[in-house]
């Protein structure tokens, strides 16, 4: 299954049949429900859902956007946080997010676990990276301290977002709508790898799975972080879906598809052609390319299409 998130053009349109309009114009016929999306676009898309205009994959939490959150924050609210009422209420955004997923019959809801308060090392490194450094002694003793000081606040922050996937697999089970954890752009993100594949093994499926994005998994292989390749084929048995967008060396992520660095061609072979994949692009990206990308993807990768 493609399909095609409206993070891309929900915020030009106070209309949601216009946001999927838009979308259909571009080529697709399914898309993901976004964070961001604005409690009065709801309507529109209904009316399209309940028409047979379009489908609908999944949805990406928070959806709808948190009324008191003025701008797209899908981060707003972390069950990492150390204030309890922030936990509260990510949970409490993140359960009617699931229940929202149902009523699309939504094969997913993509979760954001957290974040860990520590200095922002991995910003440093793609700076160094940018500027030719990664085989500098300096390069490798950042990264080494951010791994470091990454791996010892892992038993709190994450010891709370599992606390919090606990109550989300139960009510993903309830609704019929599988929770899928997202890979993060940042190691100072919860869960990193090693984490996620804790979580995988103890929160068995088919309610609570991994979701792979290409573009944030590209910016940590660019900093010698993981092998691309060999991470996805590793989580391969417990994919729920893929997010979909290119990487412009070193860190411009959520370009469009055969603009970056991600290596599609080997990668997609490990992707079940039954897994949705999502393309999930910036909204500064022009229709036009995102047709000829189409176009490119559908001729290339046809049982993905």
């Amino acid at each position: 299954m493609l399909s095609f998130s409206t993070c891309w053009n929900s915020a030009r349109h106070t209309d949601g049949e216009a946001v999927v309009d838009e979308i259909l114009a571009l080529g697709f016929d399914t898309i993901e429900i976004s964070h961001g999306l604005k409690v009065s676009l709801l309507p529109g898309i209904k009316k399209a859902f309940a028409a047979g205009r379009v489908r609908v994959s999944g949805v990406h939490n928070f959806c709808p956007s948190p009324v008191e959150v003025m701008i797209d924050a899908p981060d707003a609210y972390e069950f990492t946080s150390h204030r309890a009422h922030e936990r509260e209420r990510a949970l409490a955004l993140t359960l009617k997010t699931i229940e929202f997923g149902a009523e699309f019959d939504a094969r997913y809801v993509v979760l954001h676990l957290g974040t860990v308060p520590m200095e922002k090392i991995s910003k440093e490194l793609t700076e160094m990276l940018g500027n030719g450094m990664q085989q500098t002694p300096a390069y490798v003793q950042r990264k080494l301290k951010l791994i470091k000081v990454r791996e010892s606040m892992t038993r709190l922050y994450c010891g709370r977002a599992r606390e919090a996937l606990t109550i989300i697999a139960a009510a993903a089970e309830k609704a019929g709508v599988p929770a899928a954890v997202e890979s993060r752009s940042h190691y100072e993100q919860v869960p990193s790898e090693r984490e996620m594949v804790g979580i995988m093994r103890d929160f068995p499926p088919p309610w609570v799975g991994y979701w792979h994005d290409f573009g944030h998994v590209q910016l940590k292989a660019n900093l010698g972080l993981l092998d691309h390749h060999e991470w996805l084929s590793s989580m391969a048995s417990r994919l729920i879906g893929c997010h979909l967008h290119d990487v412009q060396w070193p860190a411009r992520d959520h370009r469009v598809p055969f603009q970056g660095t991600v290596d599609y061609d080997r990668l997609l072979p490990l992707v079940s052609p039954r897994v949705p994949i999502v393309w999930e692009l910036s909204p500064s990206r022009k229709a036009e390319d995102i047709r000829i990308a189409l176009d490119i993807w559908k001729n290339k990768y046809p049982a993905w299409s």
